[in-house]
C-alpha cells in the first residue's frame, strides 16, 4: 500500500502527540486511589497542617476532605482530586541551580500553538515551544523567562486577551496546549 507524504506525516504527528500526552500525564490522587502517590500526598498535606489522618496510602474521604481544604487555601479549583495543578501548589518544584536569585512572579499562564493561531508570532518569528505571549509592559518583548515544568522560553508574541500578568506559553501540538490548560503558575524572569 502506497501512501503519500502527507499521510506518512500525519501518522508521525499523531504518534507524536501520544506519546507527548502520556508524558504530561501526571498520576492524579482521587477517592479510591492507592500507591506511593498516595503516600506522599496524605504526607505532602499532614506536614502543611491539612490532614490529620494516618498516612495509609489508600485515597479515602478524609484525604479528599484535606485535598480540598488545601484547594480553598490555594483559590484553585475545589474537587478533591490531587490533579498535577494541586500537585504542583502542594509540591512546587525547586528552581534549577541558579535561578535562587531571579525575580519570580506569578502569573495567569493558558497554551496555544500554531494550529489555532497561525504560524508566527507577532514579532515575526516562528510560532513554537519556547515562545510566549506577554503583555509588553509587564513582560517586555525579548524578555527570557524560566517557566518549571517546561523550561526557557523567551516573549515574542503578544495577543488582546493577554493583560497584565496573564501569559500564553507556546506548545507544538494543540494536544499538549490543551493538555496544559489555564493555571496560576511562578515563573522566573532571567533578564
Amino acid at each position: 500500500m502506497k501512501y503519500g507524504r502527507l499521510g506518512v506525516f500525519a501518522l508521525i504527528c499523531a504518534i507524536v502527540m501520544m506519546v507527548c500526552a502520556s508524558a504530561m500525564a501526571a498520576p492524579v490522587v482521587k477517592e479510591g486511589s492507592k500507591g506511593e502517590t498516595v503516600v506522599k500526598v496524605q504526607t505532602l498535606l499532614k506536614e502543611r497542617g491539612f490532614y490529620f489522618g494516618e498516612v495509609t496510602g489508600e485515597c479515602d474521604s478524609v484525604t479528599v476532605e484535606a485535598i480540598k481544604k488545601f484547594q480553598t487555601s490555594e483559590g484553585i479549583l475545589v474537587d478533591g482530586i490531587c490533579g498535577p495543578q494541586t500537585h504542583r501548589r502542594l509540591d512546587p518544584p525547586k528552581p534549577p541551580a541558579g535561578l535562587e536569585n531571579a525575580r519570580r512572579v506569578v502569573v495567569n499562564a493558558s497554551a496555544y500553538s500554531p494550529f489555532e493561531t497561525g504560524t508566527h508570532t507577532a514579532t515575526g518569528t516562528l510560532l513554537r515551544r519556547g515562545v510566549i505571549a506577554t503583555d509588553p509592559s509587564f513582560i517586555p518583548m525579548g524578555t527570557r523567562v524560566y517557566i518549571p515544568d517546561y523550561g526557557e522560553a523567551v516573549a515574542e508574541d503578544r495577543g488582546s486577551s493577554i493583560i497584565g500578568n496573564k501569559i500564553d506559553i507556546a506548545f507544538d501540538t494543540y494536544d499538549e496546549a490543551c493538555a496544559f490548560g489555564r493555571q496560576h503558575i511562578e515563573i522566573y524572569i532571567l533578564d
